[in-house]
């Protein structure tokens, strides 16, 4: 039986402490698409050990940028990988097998295992994780061009959805500056997209939505069985939720000035 053939592709910028691991875990797909906004360190060297498809683009939102990476492929069967993301033997076993026996869906959550200060997080939200189906056929789903991050995506008419068993593992902050330059980042982001989407700002938002944040994180995703990283965790997105509050605050005092 002849099997369907995987691209995948990663988008990257700065990640030389990471992205080897990653290349190394889809080593045996058909195809590596990398596309970077410009990295100043190693990573677009570290890439070219594994594949010749790199191709750059200046960052303008996280929806755009993956559209643009899909559009790099050359194969239907798509895999989305981040560079703090490693496929595990059982992922790549279940999707090779969908592969060869032929997939009974269009679009494909996984599941996400994501380690965090020394421990594996079982709850507060980060397990399973499901944010957007990372395997997929491209003829079936795109990306929302307009998000400039927590990108949503868009299934055709009549396009089915399913999950997948096998784990992506996941090293997103390997420590807690780095988390902290990623919430920096991540805030201005959705702050700037809540500002173009007009969405109003209240005090209000400054003291309630944090609070529903560690709310939910801590306690309804059961954070608190996570031990003393799943507090961390908690209070580490609430602060994100109030920072993003607060620049979004600050967009609408400066159009406010002009």
């Amino acid at each position: 039986m002849v099997r369907e053939k995987l691209s995948v592709y990663i988008i990257t910028y700065n990640e030389e402490k990471k992205i080897r691991d990653c290349l190394e875990s889809i080593k045996w797909a058909d195809e590596i698409v990398v596309v970077d906004s410009y990295s100043t360190d190693a990573t677009v060297e570290i890439c070219r050990e594994y594949t010749d498809k790199i191709f750059y683009a200046k960052f303008e939102g996280f929806g755009k940028l993956r559209n643009l990476a899909v559009s790099y492929t050359s194969y239907d069967w798509v895999l989305s990988l981040d560079a703090d993301e490693r496929v595990s033997e059982e992922l790549k076993d279940e999707i090779l097998s969908k592969l060869t026996t032929g997939p009974d869906a269009d679009a494909y959550f996984i599941p996400r295992r994501s380690h965090f200060l020394g421990y594996w997080i079982r709850y507060s939200g980060w397990y399973p994780d499901y944010r957007q189906p990372q395997f997929f056929n491209k003829k079936k789903m795109k990306y929302e061009d307009e998000h400039l991050v927590h990108e949503g995506f868009k299934l055709n008419p009549g396009a089915k959805i399913s999950f997948l068993k096998g784990h992506i593992i996941q090293f997103p902050f390997l420590t807690l500056d780095e988390f902290i330059k990623k919430m920096e980042k991540y805030s201005n982001l959705k702050a700037q997209q809540m500002f173009n989407e007009r969405k109003k700002f209240t005090l209000i938002q400054l003291v309630i939505h944090p609070f529903i944040c560690f709310i939910r994180m801590y306690i309804v995703k059961l954070g608190f069985l996570d031990g003393e990283v799943g507090f961390i965790l908690a209070l580490l997105y609430s602060y994100y939720t109030f920072i993003k509050y607060v620049r979004l605050w600050e967009l609408y005092q400066f159009s406010v000035k002009q």
